[in-house]
């Protein structure tokens, strides 16, 4: 069952349907390989269970079943005298086909390896199947066992399977053991009238059944024996387990089957023999293991995907918030779909270049008078609520934990917007910060300390002493060196959309902004990349960017833990990127003039900025005309890498001072983003007004 489990990590699945006989040796091995998976971050998705030697209408309802299911990969364990049925039924029901998995335990190669000859009908049943069979190397023992049964007269066949050779080496296991515990001085003796429960609990007197007295010893002897035989070595571990367990890893074909490769605990899957790799130090890392090509069911050698959608008639359920604030991106629609904006595009775009259909019905997630909350979102599809949230939902930590995103198709982050206006430098713009009365405090307190420090130290520190003038140089340097100040920085306060029922954000941001702190208004928006840039490219150059993002994320689509969707999806997202079709859909939704707001964000993050005295007023350098018109004949896709450009020099070399001041001298929006300092809104200084994150981040 380990060795199963590794074969599907190898193959890159994540859920498998079990097959198999409910009796103890189909229960207990499907157990074992329940655990096995979970190691491999995969499941069994379905058990199906049918009675030892009932009818083969049995298995005929048990495959219409498990054909309704998501998952095409199957592992069956069964018996030999029912196995070859379920592949007969399988035939039939058209699930041995392209895109079915089908995996078998070692019960199948010992009913193919023990058959004289087997006949087309059965070999038609079993083509692309991937089977296991114990590995048992060659040697010259084995060579001369098979001479010798080929020349046994009035045998059943003349082939024998891998059972038959660990049959063998457990006669002469057993003889060996009796032999030393003879020559220890063991007594044999037996007991009888010993009492036995039946299955259903029932007391079973066995007078003729005789317990060997000293079975614990011959015991204990079995398990320390260590021998080379038919089979390889025969040594056990303190788990009573055979050391070192290997297997062929078979694909059915033709009229035979040939050799994939090697499975051990030693090494995992490999293409060279496990008793080669017992020579070198242990390797089972996922880059290590390799086994030739497969050809799969319906004759194909591209690797099955491993499901499907589940032919139940169910459409997959996916929630998509009902914004009230920039529906652009993502709101709710009339139309058939019940949704529409720039995200909703996308997916659907998405889902097209898919090779296999994805019926779908989206669920509008809110009331529709407030944006919803996104993390509740995340957490319904997390908990099965929804298979999948399809909108404008920020990738982050919290939320990678609990669901898969796609490859993020649309970068986003957390940015500061300030108004613009123009002024000409001025080399006092270092005292902008700061109105007269604070730098006048903080005169005062520069002074306070120093005196202190004189104080203390005049009497003991030499360096203190001397004439006046030396004195008062030496309480200045020292507290200037010793006692640098930092400058008080004032809460960040932010109102998250969570509070927003407001229709025209833009409009409301306009406001605020034009306000200013001084009028009631903000100082600054913290926002993410995409709604700023909404905001910016239809406000005519009025406001701006300040400095750089100080959170880099994306959004993604949001689907429950192991769906493979998930990865399918990612890989149409960058083809959209590649083809095109994304910046397509982007600029249907998200076209506007551009040209004034790029620029002034490409001056913005290429210049030093100025300040003046005026509340909130982000300033910038007057561009020539030049400039201008030369930005303006550029392509967009040279734009575009200009500003990407920009941004990562502004990374790499943070601009420093500020580029704008409340009238109280409280508030400042600093160009770092790490510099952003806010007034106190208890005190009554202005608030960031904006969205901060998708759903209050």
């Amino acid at each position: 069952m380990y060795a199963i489990a590794d074969l599907v990590e190898y193959f890159g699945w994540r859920e498998v349907v079990a097959i198999f006989v409910d009796d103890d040796y189909g229960r207990n091995g499907i157990s074992v390989l329940s655990d096995a998976l979970a190691k491999k971050r995969a499941k069994i998705s379905y058990k199906a269970a049918f009675t030892p030697g009932g009818p083969k209408s049995d298995i005929d309802s048990l495959l219409v079943g498990v054909n309704l299911l998501e998952s095409r990969v199957f592992v069956v364990h069964v018996n030999p005298d029912s196995g070859l049925n379920i592949f007969s039924v399988a035939k039939r029901l058209g699930m041995m086909s392209r895109g079915y998995v089908w995996i078998a335990t070692d019960w199948l190669p010992s009913v193919l390896d023990s058959s004289d000859n087997i006949d087309s009908d059965t070999a038609n049943l079993l083509q692309g199947v991937i089977a296991l069979r114990h590995h048992t190397p060659d040697s010259d023992l084995k060579k001369r066992f098979s001479y010798r049964w080929r020349n046994i007269i009035n045998k059943e066949t003349s082939r024998f399977n891998s059972y038959a050779l660990y049959a063998y080496d457990s006669v002469w296991l057993l003889a060996r053991a009796l032999d030393t515990f003879l020559n220890r001085g063991g007594n044999v003796s037996f007991s009888d009238d010993q009492k036995l429960r039946d299955s259903n609990g029932s007391t079973l007197h066995f007078k003729s059944l005789r317990i060997f007295d000293q079975g614990p010893n011959l015991l204990q002897i079995l398990t320390e024996s260590s021998f080379i035989g038919l089979s390889g070595q025969v040594r056990f571990d303190s788990d009573k387990n055979l050391i070192r367990p290997a297997f062929d890893v078979l694909n059915i074909g033709g009229t035979g089957s040939r050799r994939l490769g090697y499975w051990s605990n030693y090494s995992g899957l490999s293409i060279v023999p496990p008793e080669i790799l017992y020579t070198k130090p242990p390797n089972t890392s996922s880059s290590n293991q390799h086994l030739y090509s497969v050809m799969w069911p319906g004759e194909t050698t591209t690797k099955p995907r491993g499901w499907v959608f589940p032919n139940n008639g169910n459409p997959l359920q996916i929630a998509v918030p009902n914004r009230v604030t920039f529906p652009d991106f993502v709101t709710k629609d009339k139309g058939p779909l019940g949704a529409r904006g720039f995200c909703i595009d996308v997916f659907e775009a998405a889902v097209e270049l898919l090779p296999y259909p994805v019926p779908h019905q989206y669920i509008l997630y809110g009331d529709g008078r407030r944006n919803p909350m996104f993390d509740n979102l995340v957490n319904d599809v997390a908990q099965n609520k929804h298979d999948a949230a399809v909108g404008d939902v920020t990738i982050t930590t919290n939320r990678t934990r609990i669901v898969d995103f796609t490859q993020p198709f649309m970068e986003s982050g957390l940015v500061v917007v300030a108004p613009v206006k123009e002024v000409k430098s001025s080399p006092w713009s270092f005292l902008m910060p700061f109105t007269w009365q604070m730098w006048g405090v903080t005169g005062i307190f520069f002074l306070f300390v120093g005196s202190v420090v004189w104080i203390l130290e005049h009497r003991m520190n030499a360096d203190f002493r001397g004439p006046p003038r030396q004195q008062l140089v030496m309480v200045f340097w020292r507290e200037h060196c010793e006692h640098p100040g930092t400058f008080g920085v004032d809460l960040v306060a932010f109102r998250s959309n969570q509070d927003s029922d407001i229709e025209n954000p833009r409009r409301e941001y306009v406001n605020a902004l034009q306000q200013g702190p001084g009028g009631g208004g903000v100082a600054a928006i913290v926002d993410e990349l995409p709604y700023v840039d909404m905001f910016l490219s239809s406000t005519k150059c009025q406001f701006s960017t300040v400095g750089r993002e100080f959170t880099r994320s994306g959004w993604g689509f949001a689907f429950q833990r192991d769906s493979p969707l998930a990865i399918d999806l990612s890989t149409a997202i960058l083809q959209l990127s590649e083809n095109g079709e994304l910046q397509r859909i982007h600029d249907k939704w998200l076209s506007w003039d551009k040209v004034c707001w790029q620029y002034s964000r490409y001056s913005a993050e290429g210049e030093p900025q100025d300040v003046e005295s005026h509340p909130s007023r982000r300033t910038l350098r007057t561009p020539s005309f030049r400039e201008l018109i030369d930005f303006v004949d550029k392509k967009e896709a040279e734009i575009k890498e200009m500003l990407r450009r920009k941004s990562g020099d502004s990374k790499r070399h943070p601009s420093q001072g500020s580029d704008g001041q409340s009238n109280n001298g409280k508030l400042t929006a600093c160009a770092g983003a790490e510099d952003l300092s806010l007034g106190d809104p208890d005190a009554g200084d202005a608030i960031v007004l904006g969205t901060v994150g998708d759903g209050g981040d």
